[in-house]
């Protein structure tokens, strides 16, 4: 059977989950009974969850680096809820990746079981690690603000063929730039930045187009979350979030035919509260006006382990990603990229998207198409692909 080989960037808690889950995944296939609770979809062309093999990985912490992959996992600063903690196989030896700017440098001010350590290690050559594992995808799950560190991995994987799945909110797929020279080279790739399963950003989407499609008008709203996992720390560095406020807002700016004025929607992380671990609290206030202008509002808690409610998502995003390799399908998958993403290169409504990945899954026969792609990208509006 056909694997869907992978490398991943960042052994930090959202790899934890996604190497567990699959693990889970592939320890219950044979289950009648509830083996694709969680999924999206069990099955994704030839491929179940199952099928995904981690063929190379990389990090930059001491406790990570040299170790296997499912030692590392575990280490600290890593703090997501056991899924699955016996492994038929190892997996491959973490590697050292450049640093780059993937610390910060206020992690240095926090005890070592909540921050990143790095190691005293040379880098690897990633292009070359990824051309001998014959990988397929290469997995991004850098901190928030990692630019550089992200734009390296990304030409390592131009430079091989491999296509990306970009999971955090730096800009690559939708970057007109990069998004051209993938399709340029014939490698499909999938971003940015992941949403959860039924997360904040998702969550507050709906909500938002509930209001506009029930002809209620938003007026205000905010999203505050906290966590205590080393990705909320991390945000605490205010330089490094640009990106990660641009990539939740649009996302939920993009369900409103007007947007908001910018004084009138606040969205992002709130603050880093150790004792939480990855568990990430979601609170949310949208103010607007009903039926002949009477107020409205509502408010909601959500509270989810932030690592597993992104696992699954990915595990789609992978499959989808390997099946466009496949079909020789090049550049960024819109549909794919607008469901599963925060910051995509086309925003659209998440019921048109689903509709469209059901069709893309359902036919085998989609062809490669020019320049910006997807089983959609002829009726994609040209100026809705971001240039950020």
């Amino acid at each position: 059977m056909a694997k869907v080989r992978i490398a991943i960037v960042g052994v930090g808690n959202c790899a934890s989950s996604l190497i567990q889950g699959i693990e889970y995944y592939r320890q219950n296939r044979h289950e009648d009974t509830d083996k694709s609770l969680g999924l999206m979809h069990y099955q994704v062309g030839p491929y179940s969850p199952a099928d995904i093999e981690v063929v190379a990985a990389f990090d930059i912490d001491k406790r990570k680096v040299g170790q296997p992959l499912t030692k590392a996992i575990f280490a600290p600063p890593n703090c997501t809820k056991d899924i699955c903690t016996e492994f038929a196989q190892p997996g491959p030896i973490v590697q050292m990746g450049p640093i780059n700017d993937g610390v910060s440098e206020h992690m240095a001010r926090y005890p070592d079981d909540q921050a990143f350590r790095p190691a005293d290690a040379q880098p690897v050559d990633v292009a070359k690690v990824l051309r001998e594992s014959q990988a397929d995808i290469l997995v991004n799950y850098l901190p928030v603000g990692s630019q550089k560190a992200t734009e390296y991995y990304a030409e390592a994987a131009l430079q091989t063929g491999v296509s990306l799945v970009n999971c955090i909110p730096v800009f690559i797929v939708s970057n007109e730039k990069w998004a051209q020279r993938f399709a340029e080279k014939g490698i499909p790739c999938v971003g940015d930045d992941i949403k959860a399963q039924v997360g904040a950003t998702i969550v507050h989407r709906i909500l938002t187009r509930l209001f506009r499609d029930r002809g209620a008008q938003l007026d205000a709203t905010y999203q505050l979350n906290t966590a205590g996992n080393t990705d909320f720390l991390n945000m605490l560095n205010q330089d490094r979030l640009a990106s990660k406020k641009i990539s939740k807002t649009e996302a939920v700016q993009s369900q409103l035919d007007t947007p908001l004025h910018p004084d009138q929607v606040h969205i992002g992380p709130a603050d880093y509260v150790p004792w939480q671990k990855d568990n990430k609290v979601c609170f949310l206030r949208m103010e607007g006006r009903g039926f002949a202008g009477i107020p409205l509002n509502l408010e909601l808690r959500l509270s989810v382990e932030d690592s597993p409610n992104s696992a699954g998502v990915s595990i789609d995003a992978i499959r989808c990603c390997k099946v466009a390799r496949d079909r020789g399908i090049a550049g960024p998958l819109l549909p794919v990229s607008a469901y599963l993403m925060k910051h995509p290169p086309v925003q659209m409504v998440d019921n048109d998207a689903r509709r469209q990945i059901e069709e893309f899954i359902s036919q085998p026969n989609t062809v490669k198409t020019a320049g910006i792609t997807s089983t959609a990208a002829a009726s994609a509006p040209a100026d809705k692909v971001k240039t950020s």
